[in-house]
């Protein structure tokens, strides 16, 4: 077994105390969001994705959170391999990890489609060669090559108007369960998570 060394680098940029906490998790993670977009923070809205089919077995990848009201809001193909398990196991958990803050944000929650007129509007906004990606490509499907798909994208990209597949659309991720991790030297990091109990919120501290 390789051993890899994990270095000596410490988490100095900041802590969190319970009154730096927000009552309501979505402004604090609204927050958090803001100012990993202020540092410049690399897809400062990428979020790993776990899901798992009814066995048990879980996936992760990394997807984009594109909208932030009463949950967090991504899209994909409904027939991926993401898509498949929200179907039969409508739960899921997003991390999402700034390394120039130091931060990190855990929820954890139930997955509801959005709807089609969400869709359809979010498909629209998006540049003409994404439409045309999305449209062509049978995500997460075994394909025999990649031109095959540059082939059928190219179909699409001479189309005039690209309409949203019914195979694509998004999803909303409702959370019970939100936890902000702040890094913190020696590794006693500071940590707190949002339960929801009812209409309220409750804060606990975490060790580390």
């Amino acid at each position: 077994m390789t051993l890899y060394d994990g270095g000596h680098s410490e988490y100095n940029s900041g802590k969190l105390d319970i009154e730096d906490l927000k009552v309501d998790p979505f402004e604090m993670l609204q927050d958090w969001l803001d100012a990993a977009k202020a540092a410049k923070v690399t897809e400062p809205t990428a979020m790993t994705l776990a899901t798992a089919t009814l066995e048990a077995t879980p996936s992760a990848r990394v997807v984009l959170l594109r909208g932030l009201d009463t949950g967090l809001v991504f899209y994909t193909n409904y027939q991926s391999r993401k898509g498949t398990e929200l179907t039969e196991n409508p739960k899921a958990a997003a991390c999402l990890w700034w390394a120039a803050l130091e931060r990190q944000v855990r929820v954890e929650g139930e997955v509801v489609p959005v709807s089609a007129e969400e869709s359809d509007a979010y498909f629209a906004s998006r540049p003409k060669d994404s439409r045309a990606a999305s449209a062509a490509s049978p995500q997460s499907q075994i394909i025999p090559n990649r031109e095959s798909i540059e082939k059928l994208m190219q179909e699409y990209l001479e189309l005039d108007t690209i309409a949203r597949p019914e195979h694509w659309g998004g999803y909303r991720l409702i959370p019970s369960y939100f936890e902000f991790w702040q890094g913190r030297k020696a590794r006693l990091h500071d940590r707190f998570c949002y339960v929801r109990a009812g209409d309220e919120w409750l804060i606990h501290r975490l060790a580390p």
